[in-house]
């Protein structure tokens, strides 16, 4: 997005990490601490901030919800919402009063008996759950605390020399996702990289090399590999925000985050595709979640600000 094009953005929280992730601001800058204001004046986030009060929400059934409460979280994080901020500590205590002998978060799970279940609410947790709460954590004012980085290590500890796979805690039982028990989970391979994104310092691990390859080489097979029924064909190929489920543009912003595969022609073709979607210095989501489609920055009718700078900070990190 050119500075000229700026005076169109309506979210103030667009404008704050335009200052801080494209113009390299402070958090301390003026400017950036008016936006803040502004943003937590914002009829979307103070709704937002105000519904999950009532945390954790319904009891999980299904991870790509837009309507959850952890994804919702997750995009307050993602904007840059900290503990600091009124009405966040309360949710994040709420969050961190469920823990697993793991030392993973948890959240009210039923999964059914003929799904391996036992069909009664528990507090659990999940390869595709944990990283998403710990990451919020992180994001929130909570990267150096000793759960927070007690479960990184135990996620750390679950991969596999093929990525990181469907897991669960054992109060789901024998429950797992569909698919062959030693393929890599795609979803929970993006998600692992994102928290481990939080890290800098830690970004060129093995565990994070494997990550990266493992959705790079889903990439350069997407028409034969298909592991736990996640697909990267036209659907995934759609730009939708916010990021929640395994799409293109969550799968690209993720990978960003780490240099090592800059060079590698899997992740520029991806990135390739993501601009040849540019129109008139703008992107447009072409798929929406319905949670979120009644939001001018989400819906597929209308040129996306929050697209467009998620986008631009892709290149921003990669200097394109």
């Amino acid at each position: 997005m050119n500075k000229e094009t700026y005076h169109i953005i309506k979210e103030p929280w667009v404008k704050m990490r335009i200052l801080i992730d494209l113009d390299d601001r402070s958090h301390d800058d003026p400017e950036v601490l008016s936006t803040l204001q502004q943003t937590l004046q914002d009829p979307l986030i103070i709704s937002l901030i105000q519904e999950l009060q009532d945390w954790p929400g319904i009891v999980l059934s299904s991870h790509k919800s837009a309507s959850q409460h952890y994804h919702k979280l997750s995009f307050l994080a993602e904007i840059g919402l900290t503990k600091e901020d009124p009405g966040i500590q309360a949710i994040l205590n709420k969050l961190m009063s469920h823990r697993s002998a793991e030392g993973l978060f948890t959240l009210p799970t039923n999964i059914p008996e003929h799904y391996g279940g036992s069909g009664e609410t528990v507090w659990a947790w999940a390869l595709c759950d944990a990283p998403i709460l710990l990451t919020c954590l992180a994001k929130m004012g909570y990267k150096d605390h000793p759960w927070v980085l007690e479960g990184k290590a135990f996620l750390l500890g679950c991969i596999k020399e093929n990525g990181w796979p469907c897991q669960v805690c054992p109060a789901l039982g024998k429950f797992r996702g569909p698919g062959r028990k030693e393929d890599p989970c795609p979803y929970v391979n993006l998600i692992m990289l994102k928290l481990l994104a939080q890290y800098p310092d830690e970004l060129d691990r093995k565990e994070t090399r494997i990550g990266c390859e493992t959705l790079l080489h889903l990439w350069e097979s997407s028409l034969e590999k298909h592991p736990y029924m996640f697909y990267m064909g036209k659907d995934f190929r759609k730009l939708k925000v916010p990021t929640i489920w395994y799409d293109l543009l969550h799968v690209v912003d993720t990978l960003s985050y780490y240099p090592f595969i800059y060079d590698d022609p899997r992740f520029i073709e991806m990135l390739d595709l993501i601009h040849s979607k540019k129109v008139n210095d703008l992107y447009t989501p072409e798929s929406e979640w319905k949670a979120w489609s009644d939001q001018a920055f989400g819906n597929k009718k209308k040129d996306s600000s929050w697209m467009t700078f998620m986008i631009d900070r892709i290149d921003h990190r990669i200097k394109v």
